[in-house]
């Protein structure tokens, strides 16, 4: 057997054979980008990603609060997206699981397998696997029509962060992403004041107008239902041409 460097397989150094490695873990790469650009310009449902944090016990005000906006939206007509863990995945979840009952297509968790995070949470309905950050984290931008980041700590400020830029260089597209909380809002005034007013020249003053800061899940409500509407009405739109026989 010869490999790519036309030298019997056992007789290549280590730097050989981790060029050849790394040739091949590009090539893979690019046949996942190129799938990636098979996602239809219109889903065929509508799906919020809730991000926040696995620490949030239950009975607590955010869990609870967080669970009332998953039903909300489930019971919209909305798919619920989660990292599929505890805490304020899991109020999401359970939210949704509440809010569309009968759909348990509705719930959806995009797992990672994490040694003191091992099970799914019971309230998911539809569940997904990733041993990588990077896979799970292009999976929920695959499957996204809009993001609500609840309270969190460095993973969802990683989730946070990978969609926000992903807006910024126009790899999504009306894709709303809605911060819940005075946390929140104090980032995003940070991230004004050290990469904007001080002409430091760091991001663009409409850079910090993507995220959309509210305070209450009221809020974010109200901003997924004009969205999820519009998204609607493009679906409605789009019908037509799709059901019409060939002439």
């Amino acid at each position: 057997m010869i490999n790519a460097y036309n030298k019997p397989v056992g007789v290549i150094d280590d730097e050989e054979a981790l060029d050849i490695v790394g040739s091949a873990v590009l090539k893979l790469w690019d046949a996942v980008d190129d799938l990636s650009r098979l996602r239809p310009a219109h889903t065929p449902d509508y799906h919020v990603t809730i991000f926040g944090s696995a620490r949030i016990e239950e009975n607590t005000p955010a869990y609870e609060a967080v669970k009332q906006l998953a039903a909300q939206l489930a019971a919209m007509g909305c798919r619920i997206v989660t990292g599929g863990g505890p805490g304020l995945m899991q109020a999401a979840n359970e939210g949704a699981s509440q809010g569309a009952p009968n759909k348990p297509e509705a719930s959806v968790g995009i797992r990672i397998d994490l040694d003191f995070e091992q099970n799914v949470n019971d309230f998911v309905g539809r569940v997904f696997e990733h041993k990588t950050f990077f896979s799970r984290l292009h999976h929920f931008i695959m499957r996204s029509n809009a993001f609500i980041v609840t309270p969190g700590g460095i993973g969802t400020l990683l989730e946070l962060s990978m969609v926000w830029q992903l807006i910024q260089v126009r790899k999504l597209y009306d894709t709303p992403i809605i911060l819940v909380g005075e946390m929140w809002h104090e980032l995003v005034d940070w991230a004004q004041h050290y990469m904007v007013d001080n002409n430091a020249g760091l991001a663009s003053p409409v850079d910090m107008q993507i995220p959309i800061v509210v305070d209450t899940i009221e809020d974010a409500i109200h901003l997924i239902r004009e969205h999820h509407e519009r998204w609607q009405k493009t679906d409605r739109e789009l019908k037509p041409a799709r059901t019409s026989p060939p002439r």
